[in-house]
């Protein structure tokens, strides 16, 4: 074996294990690469300009001006807004006093509030944690079943990495576009395939919420056959619910969801303009949820503020509202001014919301939480870009890529062992890692062997949702685990999970049966 060789593999193996040793992430896949570079440099062995490329890397468009990153931590800011604004609370209490004289009632409840959590926050860990701690005492009083309950809020809880707009999607629709470069520059095609956040969170809808749907049904049908596993609430003295509660519980966490998803899709704004709307739409909606007295006049401001929103949707809909044609009627100049009035309400609005967030000791929080995360990824970034780039030096790229084609039963076998390995190490990384790390390595081989890029991103998706549900190691167990009452066993929480990891394997195997469940969304938005 060559030398090139024996280093490309001996820093694989050692960033995997430093990494389930527990090192930072970042320092780690940075550390070991730069070792393993000079070591390469000193044996004669690596090509000296590949390392002093990396500065220009960082610096265009692979990582500081890339545009599609500028989404991160505008989803990530809306996710922690929401978190703190305790958006769950409320959604769980409508949905459960909705649902809850039903057999099952609480188990939808906890399913669609999983997804609605999903679509608006996307954060795996505080969704788990959340749902367990104010769903699950209720569940148990009602004597569901701890196996259904446990297992229905962890495959819930799941749902963010699949259903937009995730972090998991932008992150992957990145690192999935660079190999879809790479992979037309060494097949000489000029032409490379261009995958957008939009096309993923296109391609992700129907999965998704087909998903939703199977868990749903598996909730019905348990109802029907094991009843005593999931009764209906008997006594409920809470007084009913209000319109006022609910239009302001659930309809306004499902209007940010539509504005935001509705922007990318219909083409309205990219993804990095609709996240900028989602974390303002996050900031005004925390504004309304946490209001009280000592806020006085501020919640009439963001409701303004909504309504601009939509104002200036219709008008730069119906209108032409650009400047720089050489004749604006008299119509689209009142359009215009509309447009900049609605906008300064706009912007008051999220002063007014920051304002209640201020006064509640949030707002701070919130802010230090979306910069530690968003820090985190972008140095993950940085030390995962310096690993690729030795590890391509070393000819790694190449190696991997001999290793798929020689696998049996051709690309398909080269994409079940692909999904395997990133499966198995979903148990012990955390996505990010996989994605930075794993993801660049296999994809490149896996679309020059004829894959669509959109459709392998989303059952590389899908499959890192299910490693996060499997026992022992599924970090969503991990979560629900630590926040679960000790009366609940381990092993009832593991159980309670299977039947949902048979979902989603059915679901990952409809989409590989029916490639357009990820490629017709997609496909009419473009």
């Amino acid at each position: 074996m060559e030398l090139e060789i024996i280093l490309a593999v001996g820093m694989f193996l050692a960033a995997i294990g430093a990494l389930l040793l527990g090192y930072p992430v970042a320092l780690t896949l940075g550390g070991i690469a730069l070792i393993f570079a000079l070591v390469g440099i000193g044996l004669g062995v690596f090509p000296e300009p590949h390392l002093l490329a990396l500065p220009s890397r960082i610096m265009g468009g692979s990582i500081m001006q890339n545009e599609t990153l500028v989404a991160v931590p505008l989803f990530i800011l809306m996710g922690v807004i929401l978190e703190r604004s305790k958006v769950a609370e409320d959604l769980l209490h409508i949905a459960s006093r909705l649902l809850g004289k039903v057999r099952g009632g609480l188990g939808y409840a906890v399913i669609l509030v999983g997804a609605l959590l999903a679509a608006s926050t996307g954060i795996v860990g505080a969704t788990v944690i959340t749902m367990t701690l104010i769903a699950l005492p209720s569940m148990l009083r009602q004597n569901y079943d701890p196996r259904l309950a446990t297992g229905t809020i962890a495959a819930s809880g799941t749902l963010g990495q699949i259903i937009p707009p995730s972090i998991v999607l932008i992150l992957l629709a990145d690192a999935v576009s660079n190999s879809a470069s790479q992979a037309a520059s060494q097949m000489g095609t000029g032409t490379a395939f261009v995958v957008s956040v939009g096309d993923l969170f296109a391609g992700a809808l129907l999965p998704g919420f087909l998903l939703v749907g199977l868990y749903l049904l598996y909730v019905f049908l348990t109802s029907i056959f094991r009843p005593s596993a999931c009764p209906p609430i008997e006594q409920d003295d809470s007084p009913p619910l209000t319109a006022k509660e609910i239009i302001f519980g659930l309809g306004a966490p499902l209007f940010l969801i539509i504005a935001v998803l509705g922007a990318i899709l219909a083409g309205i704004a990219p993804p990095t303009q609709a996240a900028s709307i989602g974390a303002a739409g996050a900031i005004m909606l925390a504004g309304l949820r946490l209001s009280d007295n000592k806020d006085a006049g501020l919640p009439r401001v963001i409701i303004a503020a909504f309504i601009s929103i939509v104002v200036i949707i219709v008008l730069k809909t119906v209108l032409d509202l650009r400047m720089g044609v050489e004749h604006i009627s008299a119509l689209n100049m009142a359009g215009m001014i509309i447009t900049f009035l609605a906008a300064l309400v706009f912007v008051a609005g999220v002063f007014a919301g920051s304002l209640v967030l201020h006064h509640h000791d949030q707002l701070q929080p919130a802010l230090k939480s979306a910069v530690e995360i968003t820090s985190m990824v972008f140095l993950i970034l940085i030390g995962a870009s310096l690993f690729s780039l030795v590890f391509r030096g070393f000819g790694g790229d190449e190696l991997v890529h001999e290793l798929l084609s020689a696998v049996p039963g051709g690309k398909w076998g080269a994409l079940i062992i692909a999904m395997l390995v990133m499966f198995v190490l979903g148990f012990f990384l955390d996505f990010i890692e996989i994605v930075f790390v794993v993801v660049p390595l296999v994809t490149p081989s896996l679309i020059i062997a004829g894959f669509d890029p959109v459709w392998l991103a989303i059952i590389m998706a899908l499959n890192l949702q299910t490693s996060f549900l499997t026992p022992p190691f599924g970090f969503a167990l991990f979560y629900l685990r630590g926040a679960a009452p000790d009366s609940v066993k381990t092993m009832e929480i593991w159980r309670g999970a299977l039947p949902f990891i048979g979902l989603q394997l059915l679901m990952i195997l409809a989409v590989i049966a029916i490639p357009a469940l990820a490629t017709w969304l997609p496909s009419l938005t473009q």
